[in-house]
């Protein structure tokens, strides 16, 4: 059960991620995206701050505006922004299958800004999983759509906060880090709300328990993505991260009616295996 526990983890983790995407696309037919981002943020950093305060650390500290920890931070509005909207506006299956390039990104933003060595196999892996993104989104094409560079954008600025994790000072906990994460979404919501000149509604009663949902599924996720990366191996427990997008694809079709096309569906398998590839030859780097 144990060399199984990290993977379940993950793919519990995976699946709760793609639940709760489904619950915020659901709820933004009616809920302006800026309420849905202030309201998840607010019940998310709720629990990671009486869990902070539960163990005796403090909430806020300098260096949640300084250097790294600030990059990370600012990211971690952006990001929550770019995200919320993209399942909002874009199909689940479309979203999903772009998130997939995270790897390839983070590896490519590494070795320009964090001059960490990358051999020609992953560059070739980065370059081949880039042409399966382009491949999703078909520019020039007469099927283009221009808001599926949004999940894009968030695929980006979701790179620069891991890579800003790792120049994160060894003293910050990781239970900071979430509660900062989940206070970004305040001004990530109220940006939302002021550009897309929305204001407040109240919910009704099922939107409320989807809002408790979205909340709850984020939370729960996050938890079992530490379980799983603190009680199995790298190697054993990442490649179980591509599990997000099954069920997103599963969720997109059986439950909002997407049809993804030839074209999404090769994209994503080219996307997914240069990810894997770059991956595994990451870790094999290290073991060196």
């Amino acid at each position: 059960m144990n060399r199984l526990q990290g993977p379940l983890m993950m793919v519990l983790s995976m699946a709760g991620f793609a639940l709760q995407d489904a619950l915020i696309k659901g709820l933004a037919r009616t809920i302006p995206v800026g309420e849905i981002s202030l309201t998840v943020g607010l019940g998310g950093a709720i629990v990671f701050g009486l869990l902070l305060l539960r163990r005796r650390l403090p909430l806020v500290t300098r260096q949640a505006v300084q250097g790294a920890v600030l990059v990370r931070n600012l990211a971690e509005v952006f990001a929550g922004m770019c995200m919320i909207l993209g399942v909002a506006l874009v199909p689940l299956s479309v979203v999903s299958s772009i998130l997939q390039a995270m790897p390839l990104t983070v590896t490519l933003g590494a070795a320009l800004f964090l001059g960490e060595s990358v051999g020609w196999r992953r560059w070739s892996a980065i370059f081949v999983g880039l042409a399966g993104v382009l491949m999703i989104l078909r520019p020039g094409a007469g099927s283009f759509d221009h808001l599926a560079l949004i999940p894009l954008a968030a695929v980006f600025v979701l790179s620069t906060r891991d890579i800003a994790t790792r120049k994160v000072p060894p003293g910050v906990p990781s239970l900071q880090l979430s509660f900062w994460g989940f206070l970004a979404l305040f001004p990530g919501g109220a940006m939302l709300l002021a550009l897309r000149g929305e204001g407040l509604v109240m919910p009704d009663a099922l939107e409320w328990l989807m809002l408790l949902g979205a909340t709850v599924s984020g939370v729960l996720s996050y938890a079992a993505l530490v379980m799983a990366t603190r009680t199995g191996s790298i190697a054993a427990t990442t490649p179980f991260r591509y599990a997000r997008l099954v069920f997103a694809m599963l969720l997109g079709i059986l439950v909002f009616g997407e049809r993804p096309d030839g074209w999404t569906l090769a994209g994503s398998a080219l996307v997914v295996a240069a990810g894997f590839y770059t991956l595994m030859r990451e870790m094999r780097v290290k073991r060196r």
